[in-house]
C-alpha cells in the first residue's frame, strides 16, 4: 500500500513515487534530446545515408548490364541535383560578393583580403610540397613504364596550349570583355597555321599563331573579381550607393532560402550521383591495380593536408578545436564527395557555415566565394603527384629547378583551375609544359580522376571553411580591441563639477559650473555617449 502524506491539506504521493516521476521525467528528457539531436542533425544523416545507399545501389545495378542509353536515364536524378547547384552558383556568387564588399569598410576589406590571399598561397603552397614530398616516397610511377594509354584501352588526350598562353587566359578571364557573356563563356587561347612565306627550295612556311575563342562554362573568376569591385564602388557612394546594396542584400537572402530548399534534395540526388559512377566504371580493378600507387599517393596526400596540416593552421590562429568546427559541415563535405565540384558545394557551405558555426554573413558572404575559386589545396596535391608520376612514368630524373617549377606552376595554376569536375586535368597539362614533360599520359589521370577527385574538393572546400573560419576570428579580435580602446577613452574623459551655490534657487540642478579653484576637490563625473 502507497503510503501518502498531506501537505495544506492536499494529498501527495510518498518519497518513492516521488522518485518514479523524476526518472520518468529524465527519461522523457533524454527521448526529448535524441528527437531533438535527430531533427537537428537529420539532413547530415540522410546526405551521409545517401552516400551509402548509392553504394549499394550501383552495385546491384552494375550487374544488371545496362545499356548506354538506360545509364543516362538511371543518372536522371543525379543530373537534376548538379543542374539545381549550378543554378543557384552565379546569382549566389555575384550577389554574395558584391552584399559582403559593400558591408565591411574599406579598410577591414583590404586587411581581411590581404590575409585571406596570405592564407590562400600559403596553403596551397604546402599542399604542393606535400605532393611532391609523397611523390618522391612512394615513387608511383617507378616500375610503371610498360603502362601507357593503349594497354589500358584509353583515349588519347592531347592539349596543345602553351604554358604563357594559359597564364596570359588566366589574366584574360579576370577582366571579360563581355560581363553577360561571363555568365557562360570563358576565354582560351587556340591557335592557327599561317603561312609566313617561303624558303630558299619554294616551300611554303607556316607559324603556329594564338587566336581568341571561347569556352562553354562560367568564367566565374571574372564574375568574383567584378563583384567585389562593384560591391567597394557601391561603399563608395554612400547614401546613394544604399538602395542597390538593400537590393543585392535581399537579392543574396532569397537565394540562401532557394539553397535551404535545393539542400533537402540533396540526399535523394547523391544517391543516384554515385549509384551512376559505380554504374559506369569499366575495368575498375585493372586501374586500380596498374594506377594504384598513385592513387595511394594522392589520396594519402588529401588525409595528411585535411587532417592534420589544415586543422593546426586553423588552431594556430584560434586556439579552438578545428574538429568541432569541421563537424558542422558533414553536409558540404558529403556534397563536395558526391559531385566533385567546389562550385556546387559553395551553396551549402555558405549555408552551414553560417548556421551551425556562426561565422559572420559578411565574412563567409565574401570569402567562401573567393576561396571557390582561387583556393585548391586538394587539386594542388595531386597535381604535383601526378607532374612527378608521369616524369618517374618516362625515366625522366627530375632536378631541383624543375621540382621548383612544379611548385611555383602547381600554386600558381590551382587559381584559375574551374571548380567543375575533372578541372585540374587541364592544370596538370601546364604544369607538364612548365618543366618539359610529354602530356600523352594524361589520358592515364583522366582515367581514375572519378576516384581522386572526391578526396580532392572534399580537401578544397574544408580549407575554404576552415579559412573563413580563420578570418572570423580575426575579425572578432579586431572589433574586441576596437571596443576595448573606445572604452579606454571614454574612461580617460572626466568631467570635474560643483553645485552652483551661488543661485541655487534660481538654476537647474542640471546646469553646473566648473570650479575655477584648483585646491577644491570636485567630483569626477563620468562622460556617457
Amino acid at each position: 500500500m502507497e503510503k501518502k502524506s498531506e501537505i495544506n491539506g492536499h494529498t501527495v504521493p510518498s518519497s518513492s513515487s516521488t522518485d518514479r516521476i523524476i526518472e520518468k521525467s529524465a527519461q522523457r528528457s533524454c527521448g526529448e534530446k535524441v528527437l531533438e539531436f535527430l531533427k537537428r542533425n537529420l539532413l547530415v544523416i540522410m546526405t551521409v545515408s545517401g552516400v551509402l545507399v548509392g553504394v549499394g545501389l550501383g552495385m546491384v545495378v552494375r550487374s544488371m548490364k545496362l545499356t548506354k542509353a538506360q545509364m543516362i536515364y538511371f543518372a536522371f536524378p543525379g543530373e537534376m541535383l548538379l543542374r539545381m547547384l549550378k543554378m543557384i552558383i552565379l546569382p549566389l556568387v555575384v550577389c554574395s560578393l558584391i552584399s559582403g564588399a559593400a558591408s565591411l569598410d574599406t579598410r577591414s576589406l583590404g586587411k581581411l583580403g590581404g590575409i585571406a590571399v596570405a592564407y590562400f598561397l600559403g596553403t596551397t603552397l604546402i599542399a604542393s610540397g606535400i605532393g611532391v614530398t609523397l611523390a618522391f616516397i612512394i615513387k608511383p610511377g617507378v616500375g610503371a613504364g610498360a603502362l601507357n594509354t593503349n594497354s589500358l584501352g584509353l583515349e588519347s588526350v592531347t592539349p596543345n596550349k602553351e604554358t604563357a598562353d594559359s597564364f596570359l587566359d588566366l589574366a584574360r578571364n579576370l577582366f571579360p570583355s563581355n560581363l553577360v557573356a561571363a555568365a557562360f563563356r570563358s576565354y582560351a587561347t587556340d591557335y592557327k597555321m599561317v603561312a609566313s612565306g617561303n624558303d630558299s627550295n619554294g616551300t611554303i612556311l607556316y607559324q603556329k599563331v594564338p587566336i581568341a575563342t571561347e569556352t562553354d562554362g562560367m568564367n566565374i573568376l571574372g564574375l568574383v573579381l567584378f563583384a567585389m569591385v562593384f560591391g567597394v564602388a557601391l561603399k563608395k557612394l554612400g547614401a546613394e550607393g544604399e538602395e542597390l546594396i538593400r537590393f543585392f542584400n535581399a537579392f543574396n537572402e532569397a537565394t540562401m532560402v532557394l539553397v535551404s530548399w535545393i539542400m533537402w534534395y540533396i540526399p535523394f540526388g547523391i544517391i543516384f550521383l554515385v549509384g551512376s559512377k559505380i554504374v559506369e566504371m569499366e575495368d575498375v580493378v585493372l586501374l586500380v591495380t596498374s594506377l594504384g600507387k598513385y592513387i595511394i599517393a594522392s589520396i594519402l596526400g588529401h588525409i595528411i593536408h585535411g587532417g592534420i596540416v589544415l586543422p593546426l593552421i586553423y588552431f594556430a590562429f584560434t586556439r579552438k578545436n578545428p574538429f568541432s568546427f569541421l563537424s558542422g559541415l558533414i553536409t558540404p563535405f558529403t556534397t563536395a564527395f558526391a559531385t566533385c565540384s567546389s562550385s556546387a558545394t559553395l551553396p551549402s557551405m555558405i549555408k552551414c557555415v553560417e548556421e551551425n558555426n556562426g561565422v559572420d554573413k559578411r565574412i563567409s558572404r565574401f570569402i567562401l566565394p573567393i576561396g571557390a575559386t582561387v583556393n585548391m589545396d586538394g587539386a594542388a596535391i595531386f597535381q604535383c603527384i601526378a607532374a612527378v608520376f608521369i616524369a618517374q612514368l618516362n625515366n625522366i630524373e627530375l632536378n631541383g629547378g624543375q621540382i621548383f617549377t612544379i611548385l611555383v606552376t602547381a600554386t600558381a595554376s590551382s587559381v584559375g583551375a574551374a571548380g567543375i569536375p575533372a578541372g585540374g586535368i587541364i592544370t596538370i597539362a601546364i604544369i607538364l609544359e612548365a618543366i618539359g614533360l610529354p602530356t600523352n599520359d594524361l589520358s592515364l589521370m583522366l582515367a581514375v580522376d572519378w576516384i581522386v577527385d572526391r578526396t580532392t574538393t572534399v580537401v578544397n572546400v574544408e580549407g575554404d571553411a576552415l579559412g573563413a573560419g580563420i578570418l572570423h576570428h580575426i575579425n572578432q579580435l579586431e572589433m574586441k580591441k576596437k571596443q576595448e580602446k573606445e572604452q579606454q577613452e571614454l574612461d580617460e574623459v572626466h568631467v570635474e563639477a560643483v553645485a552652483n551655490v551661488q543661485a541655487e534657487g534660481e538654476t537647474s540642478p542640471l546646469v553646473t559650473h566648473q570650479s575655477k579653484d584648483s585646491g577644491a576637490t570636485a567630483e569626477a563625473v563620468e562622460s556617457v555617449l
